[in-house]
């Protein structure tokens, strides 16, 4: 169900298309959950081609194409919408842009500009991550980690965002060769982290192992043989049902943070 100030922008539509466009804006959320990046992206589209001049349908279209990782798609529908709008709660999103894009030095531009000071505590927290991430790709490790300190440390843990915090820091920490402490702050990322926000668990090894159910049993196959060659071993595919839906999916932005999908693609 769309939350009020979404219907509200569709009130510009007809009935018809408002009812149309809003359940596609559904399912994309429903498949941004279900990290179906394709599905998600169909959905956008569709809505986008309804509703194009609706601010929170090209937002959602930017938000598809940002889980995809496809930075200049996601960054001009961001500005679209930006412009539309005249709001700026997408300026993390737009500073993470630039960064995937690899111009850090962009990314820390826009990211000090007037408007971004303007921005609500909850943004100004995510772009305090983004811009952390920024200083690190420019190799300012010891910067990132100041960005991030106070956030971190001041924080009481019931933050909504205290997990992102918290994991973003102790990323900083080991970029900057602070391998001690920020194993400290992965764990305290980790007991703060009751969703599975952050992959901090992972980390730290203390995430349960998946647990394989034999659904045939120990008996033999009819004829007495068993079809699966010498030496062979099950795919992940047979081994989590046909679908593989039991592995985790290391999907960019599965947890909002492109950093943990660059740590995730290095393991």
């Amino acid at each position: 169900m769309l939350d009020r100030s979404l219907r509200a922008e569709l009130r510009t539509l007809s009935k018809e298309n408002a009812e149309g466009v809003g359940g596609h804006l559904v399912m994309v959320g429903r498949f941004l959950d279900a990290e179906d990046f394709d599905q998600a992206l169909a959905h956008a589209e569709a809505a986008s081609r309804r509703a194009g001049r609706v601010p929170v349908v090209r937002e959602a279209l930017g938000l598809v194409h940002y889980r995809r990782g496809e930075w200049a798609k996601a960054l001009t529908e961001f500005r679209t919408a930006r412009r539309m709008s005249g709001t700026h709660h997408l300026l993390p999103l737009m500073v993470d842009c630039e960064r995937g894009l690899g111009r850090p030095e962009r990314a820390l531009e826009l990211a000090a500009s007037p408007e971004a000071r303007a921005l609500g505590a909850a943004e100004q927290v995510e772009l305090a991550i983004v811009m952390a991430g920024a200083r690190s790709d420019l190799g300012q490790h010891a910067a990132a980690v100041l960005q991030l300190k106070d956030l971190a440390t001041r924080g009481t843990g019931r933050e909504s965002w205290a997990a992102r915090v918290r994991y973003a820091y102790a990323a900083a920490l080991e970029a900057d060769g602070r391998q001690d402490e920020a194993a400290v702050w992965f764990e305290r990322a980790a007991e703060v982290d009751a969703t599975g926000e952050t992959d901090a668990a992972e980390i730290l090894g203390l995430a349960d192992d998946p647990v394989l159910v034999d659904l045939v049993g120990d008996g033999d196959d009819e004829d007495g043989e068993d079809d699966t060659a010498p030496g062979a071993e099950a795919s992940p595919a047979t081994a989590s049902g046909a679908d593989g839906a039991g592995g985790d999916s290391p999907a960019a932005f599965r947890r909002g943070s492109r950093d943990q999908a660059e740590r995730d693609d290095a393991r």
